[in-house]
């Protein structure tokens, strides 16, 4: 096992992957939300928008700036978001991430989500739906992988109802944080708990 993309041992004796080991921001993201079951319409509805505006750019920005992304879309509440008439008055916002295609999104996507509710279901279940039957078990961040069959479905599947940046690869980005699979490096101390925290009452 590689030793710089295998898991590593933090000073409290818990393994992680290299990208969440050694930064405080990201190593409490892993410990405390990445990989936990989202399923609630609002929490996927905003893991989706996170998830685009990430394209191109490192999660930690992205994590830096989620706060100030909730204040300027109230909070991802879709039906709120939906309503919004534009977004240009963000766009001299430096606390945001200002690029106007991905702020457009959000409101394009919000709009879609509120639309998923005609046909019966609601987006965490959408997502959900395209759950796996198995999971990776991947030893290094090279045996991770960055897309799959469920993935480009899922991206093909909210592309037909009107989400935008929403490709395979975001959406498998999008599956692994929120549970819907486990790419948990094996010997992480996270791996397997999606199946505990999954079959939780």
């Amino acid at each position: 096992m590689s030793l710089s993309t295998g898991p590593v041992v933090g000073d409290d004796g818990r393994a992680r992957p290299p990208w969440a080991a050694r930064d405080a921001l990201l190593r409490e993201y892993y410990d405390t939300e990445w990989g936990m079951p989202v399923r609630d319409e609002r929490g996927m509805f905003e893991r989706v928008c996170l998830e685009g505006f990430q394209v191109g750019l490192s999660w930690r920005l992205i994590l830096q700036r989620r706060e100030a992304l909730r204040a300027a879309f109230h909070g991802f509440d879709p039906d709120e978001v939906a309503r919004m008439e534009g977004v240009e008055h963000l766009l001299d916002d430096a606390t945001l991430i200002r690029n106007p295609r991905k702020l457009a999104a959000v409101l394009t996507n919000a709009r879609a989500t509120v639309a998923l509710r005609e046909e019966g279901t609601h987006l965490g279940e959408l997502v959900w739906s395209h759950q796996p039957a198995t999971t990776p078990a991947p030893r290094t961040m090279e045996e991770v992988p960055t897309q799959s069959p469920e993935s480009v479905a899922l991206a093909a599947d909210l592309k037909r109802r009107g989400f935008t940046f929403v490709g395979p690869v975001t959406m498998y980005a999008l599956m692994e944080s929120t549970g819907v699979v486990d790419t948990n490096l094996v010997g992480t101390w996270k791996r397997g708990l999606s199946k505990v925290w999954q079959e939780s009452p």
